[in-house]
């Protein structure tokens, strides 16, 4: 990845802005959510190539940075929640858009079920992320 950094610095314009925004491997939780209340259900699994994905993006910049290629101006971590009307509709999301990333345990769908099927009619499932963004400015050559 240090070298797609080098490429990105090569063709930024003198003094452009690289933007890093991605959400970061933590431990997510799967909720349903009301408007009266937040349970529970788990935990999602991070496939370790994900994991390791991430600290390889970390080490990557870090290491830009220490060779002066960027400046870090601005860095900030915010929420992104994912939602679906139904646990079946969030497994099926999952297993079809990020089966590269996470699994979710069958004892959390079966959790995530269960409280869906008793919570208020407005409940949804939601796993919320926790997302990254960094602007950094290209160093003069």
């Amino acid at each position: 990845m240090v070298h797609a950094l080098e490429e990105i610095r090569r063709v930024l314009a003198r003094n452009g802005i690289l933007i890093d925004l991605r959400p970061l491997a933590d431990r997510l939780p799967v909720e349903v959510v009301s408007a009266s209340e937040t349970r529970r259900a788990g935990l999602v699994d991070q496939l370790p190539e994900d994991v390791a994905k991430d600290e390889t993006a970390n080490r990557s910049i870090a290491q830009a940075e220490e060779r002066d290629w960027f400046t870090r101006e601005l860095e900030e971590f915010f929420p992104f929640n994912y939602y679906w009307d139904s646990p079946k509709e969030m497994q099926e999301y999952v297993e079809g858009e990020w089966a590269d990333f996470i699994t979710i345990d069958e004892k959390v769908l079966q959790n995530a079920r269960s409280i869906w099927a008793v919570a208020n009619a407005d409940a949804r499932v939601r796993i919320p992320l926790k997302m990254l963004i960094t602007r950094w400015r290209k160093q003069r050559a």
